[in-house]
């Protein structure tokens, strides 16, 4: 593959791997390792809370398709950086015990906080940095490294709640509880302010690069868009990432797993979700840089094949209770296979010819579909795990796993035979 003179300077994707995580710290990680304890302080259940994460989806739906133009038109700094001080200002309400109705009008603002002004910003400065001989590298380093984040905040998360709890088996409704758990939000939004800041003032290339302002577009056109929407690679991308992120969504269950079926304690259960968190980063950088030696597409789908067969394990039943090596032994392999796809599916849009300068476009477009698990994936997870007690509930919840997995695993199939045609194609 052809080198480019890209400078890559290191402060650039360490302030991106920040901001990337931290942005959805308070919607989507804290929930994730404290799920438990989520539904217990707010007083709801997983399908309300799945609907908290769907009316995000819905606001997060249209904000993909107008924060796409934006990040072609306006530089991610500015975007991101003022997008993490106002998802920060929303825990703030977070913190102070809202109500089930609050809590829905605080998804939809995050839906919009954390997407319109964020998302295509993050991934066209990702894919900026890696230029066109790091894709791998870029986007393993940035999902890898968000993933380290993700796991030191729900860390802090754990170490503070267990500090402040005066027993691990204290009942879920006492004051003591709410306190601790306000501290962990108030503590965290604290943390993404400042990072919002560090990212508005200092996440730039070298002043000499004219690289950022050559992908910088002063109007996007209908003819743009149209364009973008002619590319087999999108259509693919969109079902690719689609199925992806349904299984990203279900890791949110695994501490959940931990405590219904495995029958582990409060913290036992969020250190589970904690240990979840800390395979991805390892994942990211690996899958990043064996990506850049081959085919990105192939790993897509050495991904999804992964993620098929930890679904098997866990919709089987065949998980023995206080079997921990086993258990831990599934959650590693579908695990693996769920991040792999969730580094490489926005590296592959060079391998997808994808034009750098309508990055912004493109992944607004992807997203619109690609993300819409936003909306239903919460309600079915709740559904299931809600309507059938204990182990049969997560069963359900894996067989749709196992589903989405296989469809994303055909997709990406198409999607490396398609790169290799277009690779070999010769230039009109």
């Amino acid at each position: 593959m052809k080198k480019d003179n890209i400078k890559k300077p290191l402060h650039y994707i360490i302030l991106l791997i920040l901001a990337g995580e931290a942005v959805f710290i308070l919607p989507f990680v804290l929930a994730r390792v404290f799920r438990a304890t989520v539904l217990d302080v707010f007083q709801v259940t997983n399908t309300q809370l799945g609907y908290c994460f769907s009316i995000y989806g819905l606001v997060a739906l249209v904000s993909y398709l107008f924060g796409g133009p934006l990040a072609d038109k306006f530089q991610p700094r500015k975007l991101m950086g003022i997008s993490l001080i106002l998802t920060a200002i929303g825990g703030f309400v977070y913190a102070n015990n809202p109500s089930y109705t609050t809590l829905k009008i605080l998804y939809g603002y995050w839906g919009f906080t954390t997407i319109c002004l964020f998302w295509a910003g993050m991934i066209k400065a990702t894919r900026i940095w890696g230029g066109t001989d790091s894709q791998g590298k870029a986007f393993g380093f940035l999902d890898g490294g968000r993933g380290l984040v993700g796991a030191l905040f729900g860390l802090l998360g754990v170490l503070i709640f267990a500090f402040l709890m005066p027993d691990n088996d204290v009942d879920l409704n006492t004051v003591e509880q709410r306190q601790a758990f306000k501290a962990v939000i108030l503590i965290t939004s604290g943390i993404v302010i400042l990072i919002g800041l560090l990212v508005y003032f200092f996440l730039k290339l070298d002043t000499k690069a004219t690289i950022e302002k050559e992908t910088i577009k002063e109007h996007i056109t209908l003819k743009n868009i149209k364009d973008v929407l002619q590319l087999k690679a999108v259509w693919l991308l969109m079902i690719i990432i689609l199925c992806a992120y349904v299984g990203y969504k279900v890791t949110d269950i695994f501490s959940l797993y931990a405590k219904d079926v495995m029958k582990y304690s409060e913290i036992e259960a969020a250190q589970t979700g904690t240990f979840l968190l800390f395979i991805r980063p390892v994942v990211g950088v690996l899958i990043g840089v064996l990506a850049d030696r081959s085919k990105a597409s192939l790993y897509l789908c050495i991904g999804f094949l992964l993620s098929i067969i930890g679904a098997s394990i866990f919709a089987s039943g065949v998980l023995p209770d206080n079997t921990t090596l086993f258990f831990f032994t599934s959650i590693v392999i579908t695990a693996i296979g769920v991040y792999a796809v969730r580094v490489l599916y926005f590296a592959v849009m060079q391998e997808g010819k994808i034009p750098l300068t309508l990055t912004g476009t493109a992944v607004g477009l992807i997203s619109f579909i690609g993300y819409t698990p936003d909306i239903f994936a919460g309600p079915m997870i709740g559904y299931f795990l809600d309507g059938w007690n204990g182990e049969q509930g997560h069963s359900y919840v894996f067989i749709a796993l196992g589903i989405f997995s296989t469809i994303g695993f055909l997709a990406s199939i198409l999607f490396y035979k398609h790169s290799k045609q277009i690779s070999t194609t010769p230039k009109a």
